[in-house]
């Protein structure tokens, strides 16, 4: 008698699952911190050996890790797989590929940072803490910024970093999570941006620059007083301002989020238009 259907098909489900249940243990073990970011995991035959499973589903449950962006597995004598600690950057990329999926366009990622940004700036100028946290830390950055503004990318990957900072220590741990993601997507094109418009001469001249500078201190002088109103309307007004570059440089300023690189663990990937 030949083998019913539902027989071979709970067989071919067999291998998937097991790889999830593989897969679902080492995420574990990463999110908790038992694996720390950096490190090697075991190597594949002591991964046998733990799970007593095939190498197959030991290799899918790997595939599936790998696509989470919590490991990089590297092929060759010298190889293994990777960890990687989800960070904002990773929980971007993900953002980045369903934003991508829906076709959702930069200037609509542009609008929700002007309306969230502000509120991490005004929450930094509310930290009683912030002389010490806060204040120390983007006046460097400034500081950073100026001395690199003959560099047109550099000077951006400085100014944006002064955005992921003023989102980070917020003191609020899921604000900084979600917000984090959407500066770090929107960082990434930015950084994009800034590369084409330096390779084809059109990148801001010296005194646009000089007013990103001014508009980073003016913001800085808010929260080191504790003008929580204050530093929001000032973060709303210097993104909007700032943006405009980015999206104006696209033919209908509506460019579409593409996500052209892998997942992280070389860094969010950079994103183009379409």
């Amino acid at each position: 008698m030949p083998p019913s259907r539902t027989t071979g098909t709970r067989h071919q489900l067999r291998q998937p699952r097991i790889a999830e249940m593989i897969a679902a243990v080492l995420r574990q073990r990463i999110v908790s911190g038992e694996l720390g970011d950096g490190e090697r995991l075991s190597k594949q035959d002591e991964l046998l050996e733990e799970f007593d499973v095939s190498r197959p589903s030991l290799r899918e449950a790997l595939r599936i890790l790998e696509t989470e962006g919590l490991i990089t597995v590297r092929r060759g004598n010298l190889g293994g797989a990777i960890v990687h600690a989800p960070t904002a950057e990773s929980a971007a990329y993900m953002l980045g590929l369903v934003m991508q999926s829906g076709g959702v366009p930069q200037s609509d990622l542009a609008t929700a940072l002007t309306r969230l940004e502000p509120l991490c700036a005004s929450m930094c100028a509310l930290r009683e803490d912030r002389l010490e946290t806060v204040v120390p830390l983007l006046q460097q950055l400034i500081d950073d910024s100026e001395r690199e503004i003959e560099d047109p990318v550099q000077f951006t990957l400085l100014s944006r970093a002064f955005h992921t900072e003023l989102v980070r220590v917020t003191g609020n741990a899921t604000l900084t999570l979600v917000v984090g993601s959407l500066t770090a997507l929107w960082s990434s094109q930015e950084a994009a941006w800034a590369a084409a418009a330096d390779s084809h001469h059109t990148y801001p001249e010296i005194p646009l620059r000089r007013a990103v500078i001014r508009a980073h201190t003016k913001l800085l002088v808010a929260i080191e007083k504790g003008d929580a109103p204050g530093a929001a309307r000032l973060a709303e007004q210097h993104l909007q301002a700032t943006q405009t570059h980015v999206l104006g440089d696209n033919d209908s300023g509506d460019g579409r989020i593409v996500v052209t690189d892998g997942p992280p663990g070389s860094g969010l990937a950079n994103p183009a238009t379409r």
